[in-house]
């Protein structure tokens, strides 16, 4: 196996690549708009919980643990060509998931209050910061609402990632991953209806509903409408693979004691990240106004590279770490590893550095208008810079979890992600008190319509601390396991070296157009920092990038 190949998740890399791209671009315009109309503040904080809670679950019941522990299932059945019990086994989780997913649909309509008391805590001392005149807004009785609103969508998503988890099993990657575009879309669509409508009207007189509360509402209706789309056009295409699919509670279906027996330590496992995420939110709130939405803003455009460079070429690879870990023994598994992890980490690596060297002018150009000012711009780049030190060892422990995952050794990867979790909550709570006694603006010299602090920062370093700490644990557990495989150390150093060098002339050009328009300036930077870095990459003999045009090319034909 040549450098840079994965054999026969090729293709499908490359279409969940281009699947997760475009879901990813219409994501990244939903965060634009969030920024215009809401900024970094108490309605951001509020949308980002309304958020939080539906995803997390759908991430933990449904795309994270159900393709980890579903595909290796049915994918060996419909390698066997067992098309019955496959079948019976899609229906048999499809009413198991179905199920939980109406209790806690049912749940959060009904318990909304202290599922946001328990979300986001720091909100119940909301009112009397109000009267005390540290706050000007409550939170708390305007996530209750929009958690109303929104948590239906759960369990529109947890079915969506069954459908994902199917069409996966069949080689069909770009539609499950595309359809997140319409999720993205109709809350695209409703900011905009909403923001234009009601951005910079005056709250109407006695307990008027603040019309950024009312944008807030509507994105979550939006948000609720979009989780209907992404499960309704990826049905069609499931359904005609599964031409006996009767969904049903049969617990006696072939394979499906397995994977329900594989969900709890995947729960762990494969939630690591939601479940940071969750934490880093949580404590967040108890931070002063702001902190939650700034974090969302740098998690954004921190796991954009995650999920194209990271998640495409994992969630390709796992069908076929599931088909041929038994057959191709260990040299098998560590040609595998080693070329998903060089793939993965040549466009992560320039993004890590890029987002340190650059990322300023990366927010800035993305957010800065509207209810987005200076300051807000100079919070989200240091949360950013912060997660970015974390971005490499990330996305290489991704790598090596697939193949624990594929081998049905789940339980490791579980332990080492609970470790991570703790180790980044301990550090970040520390150092978020501590530097939440620091207002951006007046270390920067600036002055904002809503001060700022950077109590937020302590958790992204919290979180970056935990990713190479999970890294170092899950790399002494592959080698534990599979003392022939060996991770490809010097091409990733050499990877970064190059990155680092390029990011150079990329700051000079930077440096030459200061004044002009940011986006102006940030498409000259971006074009001198890929072109430098493929250059240099070219004539050290990386082949990646001619693996990853290789793969488009493949998918056009």
């Amino acid at each position: 196996m040549e450098p840079g190949e994965t054999g026969g998740g090729d293709r499908g890399a490359s279409k969940v690549a281009a699947g997760i791209l475009a879901s990813r671009g219409a994501g990244l315009v939903r965060e634009v708009l969030i920024a215009r109309f809401l900024g970094v503040g108490p309605f951001a904080d509020v949308f980002r919980t309304a958020l939080r809670g539906p995803n997390l679950i759908q991430n933990l019941l449904g795309e994270q643990t159900l393709s980890a522990a579903f595909i290796p299932v049915y994918s060996r059945m419909v390698e066997a060509k067992a098309e019955e019990d496959s079948a019976r086994f899609a229906g048999a989780m499809f009413g198991l998931l179905a199920a939980v997913a109406a209790v806690l649909v049912l749940a959060g309509e009904l318990l909304a209050e202290p599922f946001v008391a328990l979300l986001a805590s720091g909100y119940l001392g909301d009112a009397a910061a109000v009267v005390a005149g540290e706050a000007t807004v409550d939170r708390f009785p305007l996530a209750v609402e929009a958690i109303r609103w929104i948590f239906p969508m759960t369990g529109l998503l947890v079915l969506s990632a069954w459908s994902l988890a199917i069409l996966n099993s069949h080689r069909r990657f770009f539609l499950p991953y595309v359809a997140p575009v319409l999720w993205n879309a109709s809350i695209v669509a409703a900011l905009w209806w909403a923001g234009t409508r009601w951005a910079g009207v005056d709250p109407v007189g006695g307990g008027g509903l603040d019309p950024r509360g009312r944008i807030v509402i509507a994105a979550c209706i939006g948000a609720l409408v979009g989780g209907l789309l992404q499960f309704l056009v990826q049905l069609p295409a499931v359904l005609r693979l599964l031409d006996s699919f009767r969904p049903s509670f049969d617990w006696k279906a072939r394979g499906i004691r397995e994977a329900v027996g594989a969900f709890t330590p995947l729960l762990a496992g494969r939630g690591a990240l939601q479940l940071s995420s969750f934490l880093d939110h949580w404590l967040a709130s108890f931070l002063r106004a702001g902190a939650q939405s700034a974090l969302g803003f740098a998690q954004g455009l921190y796991l954009l590279p995650v999920a194209l460079f990271g998640m495409s070429v994992a969630a390709a690879g796992l069908p076929e770490y599931a088909r041929e870990v038994h057959e191709a023994g260990v040299p098998g598994l560590s040609d595998r590893l080693a070329a998903a992890v060089r793939q993965s980490s040549y466009l992560t690596l320039p993004a890590a550095i890029g987002y340190l060297a650059v990322g300023w002018l990366v927010v800035a150009a993305l957010f800065e208008r509207g209810s987005f000012g200076l300051e807000d711009t100079w919070l989200v780049y240091l949360l950013l810079a912060a997660y970015a030190v974390g971005l490499p060892a990330s996305v290489v422990t991704r790598q090596i979890n697939t193949v624990f995952y594929a081998a049905g050794k789940t339980r490791r990867p579980a332990r080492v992600a609970v470790e991570r979790i703790l180790v980044s909550a301990v550090l970040g709570s520390v150092a978020m008190v501590w530097l939440d006694g620091f207002r951006v603006g007046a270390l920067l010299g600036l002055a904002g319509d809503q001060p700022l602090y950077l109590g937020g920062l302590g958790l992204a370093l919290g979180a970056a601390v935990g990713a190479w700490f999970e890294l170092a644990r899950m790399r002494r557990a592959l080698r534990r396991e599979w003392p022939e495989i060996a991770l490809p150390a010097r091409a990733l150093a050499a990877m970064a070296g190059l990155a680092a060098a390029a990011a150079i002339p990329a700051a000079g050009v930077w440096w030459l157009l200061r004044g002009r328009p940011h986006a102006l300036a940030l498409a000259a930077v971006l074009t001198v920092y890929g072109s430098v870095y493929f250059a240099l990459c070219r004539m050290s003999g990386l082949s990646e990038l001619a693996a990853w045009v290789g793969r488009l090319r493949r998918r056009r034909g």
